[in-house]
């Protein structure tokens, strides 16, 4: 097995994707909405993708955050809230915010259990600051770490009682990132004091979550040359050592045009500087190739947190009424102040 997340370019894998995924078997996948049509077809692109990696305990990944960001969508899903609305409920009752988080994600558990998806990108974890750029914005559950980690661990905790594991992002903090690391690489140049007290405590708190998803950020406090996806220093002494993270540590998407040097080189870097796996996201196979190629097999750290991760995947155990959980969340939304 290698240490390779990939995504597919279709409704259903190609001879020529199969026979690739079989060749490397990759730890695991991620769909977006070009691999999104309705839940049989979904159902079947994930039995598809498991049968060509020979591994039916792939990890099998989406983004399904809510708002902005929800790769599956009506009809045939229900919309879900930004983070941000259920930041909005924070100060007229924290409780009440908090059964809502959890409300969303389990049903959002709910809706990928059957789809036989296992990983859900959630909780966002960054906490915003003032004129920074847009790409976290409304995704974020506040502008304040107390809020955020709270909330945060509510969505997580919905997911796990759903069945499905959460990924904490973007590790240790994109919140105060002045450009979308999509389209460029972000620099933060606050201080450690600064990123220690807002932008790290939701990653603390949550540090006992099994799988985390890295910024690709400079933080010039700590490592002024490398991102955090290629920085030893900060995967070492900030997301292993501060924030006590020993889960399963993957990447951002290689193809964001955050990182540079080619794919070899970005796969290299990532691997060798910390990180347990690396993402692709584009299903481009120009990219996945090289990526692939020479890869070598999971190492045995990284093995043994996969391992956990797996082990800490259970079916939902306490009882779920669909119906009472929307109707519940629907009448925490509506509350004001």
């Amino acid at each position: 097995m290698k240490p390779i997340i990939f995504g597919a370019k279709g409704l259903q894998l190609s001879n020529a994707e199969a026979a690739f995924f079989a060749e490397h078997r990759p730890a695991g996948f991620i769909l977006f909405r070009r691999n999104v049509e309705a839940p049989e077809q979904v159902r079947a692109l994930v039995e598809q993708m498991k049968r060509a990696a020979d591994n039916p305990d792939a990890l099998v990944l989406i983004d399904q955050e809510g708002g902005r960001v929800a790769r599956l969508r009506p009809p045939h899903w229900r919309k879900y809230p930004s983070g941000s609305e259920y930041g909005r409920l924070w100060p007229i009752d924290p409780d009440l915010a908090g059964e809502a988080a959890f409300l969303g994600a389990r049903l959002i558990a709910d809706d990928l259990r059957t789809l036989g998806i296992n990983v859900d990108c959630l909780p966002v974890l960054d906490v915003p600051i003032p004129g920074a750029d847009n790409i976290i914005g409304d995704r974020a559950y506040g502008m304040d770490p107390t809020s955020v980690m709270a909330l945060g661990r509510a969505a997580a905790q919905g997911l796990v009682e759903g069945g499905v594991l959460p990924i904490i992002k973007h590790i240790p903090g994109h919140g105060r990132a002045m450009a979308d690391s999509h389209l460029a690489l972000p620099v933060v140049e606050a201080s450690r004091h600064a990123l220690e007290n807002h932008d790290f405590p939701p990653f603390r708190a949550l540090g006992d979550l099994p799988l985390a998803m890295t910024a690709h950020v400079i933080y010039t406090a700590y490592d002024d040359k490398a991102p955090a996806t290629t920085s030893a220093t900060i995967i070492r002494d900030i997301i292993r050592g501060q924030m006590g993270f020993d889960g399963l540590l993957m990447s951002d998407d290689l193809s964001m045009k955050a990182l540079s040097g080619s794919f070899v080189d970005r796969r290299a870097s990532v691997l060798s500087e910390g990180c347990d796996l690396v993402l692709h996201c584009n299903g481009e196979m120009e990219e996945m190739e090289p990526i692939a190629i020479g890869c070598p097999e999971i190492s045995a750290e990284a093995s043994r947190r996969l391992k956990t991760v797996l082990a800490s995947l259970a079916p939902p155990t306490a009882p779920f009424d669909r119906g009472q959980a929307e109707a519940r969340l629907a009448e925490l939304l509506a509350t004001r102040a």
